[in-house]
C-alpha cells in the first residue's frame, strides 16, 4: 500500500507564462497557476462554469520542464498538498495552498516526468 496519502492530480490550462527563478544555491524553482474547469446545470437548468485557480511549484527538472510551457498549454499535474503561511508587510498573517509537483507533462505527449 502507498504511504502517500497526499496526492492531487489536476488537468488544467495555464493562465499565465510560467515564473521560473533560480535560488542562490542554483536550483531552479518555477511557479505556476493552472485552472480547472466544472461544468455544471444549476437549479435553473443554466449551463454553469466553475472555474478554479492552482499554484503549482515545481522544482528541479519539473522547473526546466516548465521553461517550455506557455499560457493557455493543457498541463497534467500531480503532487501534494502544501500548506503554508507567513506575515505581509501590514503585519497580517496570511495563509498559502501550494500544489508540489511530483509529476508533470502535457496530455498529447505519453512521457510526464517523473
Amino acid at each position: 500500500m502507498n504511504a502517500n496519502r497526499n496526492k492531487v492530480e489536476l488537468l488544467g490550462h495555464l493562465g499565465s507564462d510560467p515564473e521560473i527563478k533560480t535560488t542562490e544555491s542554483g536550483r531552479r524553482v518555477a511557479r505556476l497557476s493552472v485552472a480547472t474547469n466544472e461544468t455544471y446545470l444549476n437549479t435553473k437548468g443554466e449551463k454553469v462554469i466553475d472555474t478554479q485557480w492552482h499554484t503549482v511549484i515545481a522544482w528541479g527538472k519539473h522547473a526546466e520542464f516548465s521553461e517550455n510551457l506557455k499560457k493557455g498549454a493543457e498541463v497534467l499535474v500531480e503532487g501534494k498538498l502544501q500548506y503554508g503561511q507567513y506575515t505581509d508587510k501590514e503585519g497580517i498573517k496570511r495563509y498559502t495552498t501550494e500544489i508540489q509537483v511530483q509529476t508533470i507533462g502535457v496530455p498529447e505527449k505519453s512521457f510526464p516526468i517523473p
